[in-house]
């Protein structure tokens, strides 16, 4: 072999060696969400953009991921680069310098993010998330169950014709159900869908002093109504149900109705997953005429735990998966209706994506009419739509879930469901000193 040919093979050996040298790993811990799994399915353009970073997932149930992630955070376990977190997460965590503040690309645009969206995910104006879609909650039917029940959907129902119309729509020799509704216990599963509602039927978590009010009329009117709407005209096994139980219902066409978050709305008109793509209609989630409806706020969202190891790689993923480059190369592969919806001005004003979504417009006037901050008909002292801000809030919510998953199998009465909830609350609050 020649010394220049030998010469040449010896450089191209140590380029590669730090080329390997170089390169990161990161991890990224999401949900198993039909949009989390489509960004999985495109890391490969990721990584031929990056060749110098390897991507690793680790993809959970909802429930799992939460607990985690919070754990892996708390005690600075360092698992993860990127956590798949919400809008109850981000200010929490931020506050405790467990987040690292987002610094993107001027091509980024972070002031195309929506407002009510950007803002849950900022603490006094800076990013610490990045939003992967963004959601509200809304009313998803069949039109030809409607119709043959000889009734019309509203644009914005009340929870009473929502009740007349699941009961006219069920089935079940044929087992089609009137309405589909989270049952599975959690506090980002039933807790959050029976929360939003009670603050349309005027319930609330605490009082302004902090005091637990699962002993009041409101909360008692809201979990009589779900449960019993839901043993009339829900699914059998309807407590074990959440977010995705409930899609795969309504995909196979058992559900005459679906309350739950905008971003299903893709899944449920596409016809290669969904038997009833052609019969979905839309209308704003249902209220008491309180002035309150049943729609919740929240983005799934890519944060970077403070603690990692890889932050500038982690950084160059973040700002990719949620970039509208991401977004057109979705609509490249999949078409624009499968767009990761909620987190940019931009898309609604996509006359692309407006053609092919016909739920778009449902879809950004119940993010913009959620009020995090007033989410209530009685005052309140905290923020949050269907969760409360605060770090306690993770553990009562799951353990008050599990109290109206009981009550929905018919294993307690609504009764000591809210009793258990209000001593348990009760019991928290005190020991986290909100309450004397």
């Amino acid at each position: 072999m020649s010394i220049t040919k030998r010469t040449l093979l010896c450089a191209c050996a140590v380029s590669a060696l730090s080329t390997a040298a170089l390169a990161q790993s990161i991890t990224i811990a999401t949900v198993n969400n039909g949009d989390m799994i489509r960004m999985q399915g495109l890391t490969d353009e990721f990584t031929a953009q990056h060749p110098d970073i390897e991507v690793n997932w680790v993809t959970l149930e909802e429930n799992i991921l939460r607990q985690n992630v919070t754990v892996d955070i708390a005690t600075q376990g360092g698992q993860y680069d990127v956590m798949t977190i919400g809008t109850y997460e981000v200010p929490i965590w931020a506050n405790q310098d467990w987040l690292l503040p987002l610094e993107f690309s001027e091509e980024y645009d972070v002031d195309d993010l929506i407002g009510p969206i950007r803002d849950g995910l900022s603490v006094d104006g800076t990013l610490y998330a990045a939003p992967f879609y963004g959601e509200s909650s809304m009313v998803m039917y069949r039109r030809d169950l409607m119709e043959a029940a000889g009734l019309e959907m509203p644009d914005a129902p009340t929870w009473d014709f929502i009740a007349e119309a699941a009961r006219a729509m069920t089935d079940k020799e044929n087992e089609v159900y009137g309405i589909c509704l989270r049952g599975k216990a959690g506090w980002g599963e039933n807790a959050a869908f029976i929360t939003a509602t009670a603050n349309s039927f005027g319930a609330r978590w605490f009082d302004e002093n902090w005091v637990p009010q699962f002993d009041t009329e409101p909360w008692k009117n809201t979990l009589d109504f779900y449960v019993n709407l839901m043993n009339e005209a829900g699914p059998p096994g309807a407590s074990s149900n959440g977010f995705n139980e409930n899609l795969a219902l309504f995909q196979t066409g058992k559900c005459g109705m679906w309350i739950d978050a905008t971003v299903a709305a893709s899944f449920v008109t596409n016809p290669d997953e969904s038997t009833v793509a052609d019969q979905v209609g839309f209308a704003l989630a249902p209220d008491n005429g309180l002035g309150k409806r049943g729609n919740w706020l929240w983005a799934w969202s890519l944060a970077i735990p403070a603690g990692s190891d890889n932050a500038e790689a982690a950084t160059t993923f973040v700002e990719w998966a949620t970039s509208r480059q991401y977004a057109e190369l979705v609509a490249e592969n999949e078409g624009w209706a499968n767009v990761p919806p909620g987190t940019r001005t931009s898309l609604y004003e996509n006359p692309n994506y407006q053609e092919a979504a016909p739920f778009a417009q449902m879809t950004l006037d119940s993010i913009l009419s959620a009020d995090p901050k007033n989410p209530t008909v009685d005052p309140v002292p905290y923020t949050g739509v269907q969760f409360v801000a605060i770090p306690e809030f993770q553990a009562i919510g799951t353990a008050v879930g599990q109290q109206f998953s009981a009550a929905l199998a018919g294993t307690m009465s609504v009764d000591d469901a809210l009793a258990a909830a209000q001593d348990l609350t009760t019991r928290e609050m005190t020991r986290g000193g909100y309450i004397k």
